[in-house]
């Protein structure tokens, strides 16, 4: 008899939770050892071996979550992407990425990889076809992130995971700003999907952390180049990340809600000029993203009237924070250009149309009417003053 598959809400509770045998908390116990004995055990637990209690069970939740076989956490999202990459290319390999990428991995490959010998190309947009001619004979790796950041662009993972597929290419997928609750790779035909696990599983703004699910097989080779990088996630974090995601199903629904309705006000708003976010009918990547996402997200972008200086508009904010990270139960917004995407060069940058106006805004789950009266009293505020974007 098959087992019926649970819900996302029950898997965010339940699955990989450890028993407390000797007490029955209701709570998994936290195992804080470093040292655990090796004679006459089933596993020899190191935590640089990413397999102590702790590490092992919520592995198990993350996978469930995104219908892989396995997964892995790490120290941070960079952690997790570096180890991933690295594990399938060497010197002499060739690896295909779309350019909309976190900035920290942009900086990854144009920085480090020359000096590995791993040559890489990026193709401009998210056009199936795109990567298909930028294939080589040497090409072990293509990898994509959707939504993109910051400009919250789709790529058609199956299109994108089929061609990977006929040309015996590991994929690989960036699945941070849509979470497990918004989307699933691994049914599409991915590969290697990758969380920043800092951002929507985490969810406080207070847990730094990666995270990797690919099969078992995939996971062996990841496994064994991350035991020699040293990325484990120390057990205590690992066990404030299992109670931050047995929220993550109800936060995350919260958060595209508000999104949502953000993005539709924003829109008709006369001092934005234009908003980015898959879930207004007006973008062009829609009809893709409600074909592969069960939500929209939580994160959109938006550009100010140039009358309206970025700056200034933060500085305003009283409700919504300034803030480098994203995906917290609160609101925060901040400039592509002087964080995410600071180190790219101006004429980079505006080839990405990541322009100094672009605001990312990561929706909380705040009251909507609250963030829309915190939005309309700081552009009050810099317009009241006169200080338009060009006169600094």
């Amino acid at each position: 008899m098959k087992t019926k598959k649970k819900g996302l809400n029950t898997i965010c509770t339940h699955v990989g939770e450890l028993e407390d045998s000797l007490f029955k908390g209701a709570v998994s116990p936290l195992y804080m050892s470093t040292s655990y004995a090796f004679e006459d055990v089933d596993i020899k637990r190191y935590p640089r071996y990413f397999n102590t209690p702790n590490q092992m069970a919520l592995s198990q939740k993350i996978a469930a979550l995104e219908h892989a076989e396995e997964a892995m956490i790490f120290g941070s999202g960079m952690a997790a992407i570096s180890t991933a990459l690295l594990a399938f290319l060497q010197a002499g390999d060739h690896v295909v990425l779309q350019r909309m990428l976190y900035g920290g991995t942009y900086h990854l490959i144009t920085e480090q990889f020359e000096k590995f010998g791993i040559e890489y190309t990026f193709i401009d947009g998210s056009d199936p076809d795109s990567f298909k001619k930028a294939i080589r004979p040497t090409t072990r790796v293509v990898y994509i992130e959707t939504p993109s950041n910051p400009l919250l662009t789709i790529t058609d993972i199956k299109a994108f995971a089929d061609i990977a597929r006929a040309n015996n290419i590991v994929s690989m997928i960036d699945n941070t700003f849509a979470s497990p609750v918004n989307q699933n790779p691994v049914d599409f035909g991915i590969d290697v999907v990758i969380h920043s696990a800092t951002k929507y599983m985490g969810g406080h703004s207070d847990i730094l952390a990666g995270a990797v699910a690919c099969s078992a097989v995939h996971m062996e080779r990841i496994f064994n180049l991350a035991k020699n990088l040293g990325g484990s996630l120390s057990d205590y974090t690992v066990w404030l990340l299992e109670r931050s995601i047995k929220t993550m199903g109800i936060r995350v629904k919260a958060q595209n809600e508000n999104a949502q309705q953000m993005a539709e006000w924003l829109n008709r708003h006369p001092h934005i000029s234009k908003v980015y976010y898959p879930g207004l009918k007006d973008h062009p990547d829609h009809d893709i993203a409600a074909k592969q996402m069960h939500g929209f997200g939580g994160m959109m972008s938006f550009e100010l009237h140039e009358e309206i200086d970025a700056s200034l508009f933060q500085k305003s904010l009283k409700l919504i924070k300034s803030s480098m990270s994203l995906a917290g139960v609160e609101s925060t917004v901040l400039s592509p250009s002087q964080t995410s995407h600071a180190l790219l060069s101006p004429e980079e940058r505006e080839k990405q149309g990541i322009r100094d106006g672009l605001i990312r805004f990561s929706v909380g789950i705040e009251e909507v009417q609250d963030l829309m009266d915190d939005i309309e009293q700081a552009i009050l505020a810099v317009r009241k003053k006169g200080v338009t974007a060009h006169s600094h």
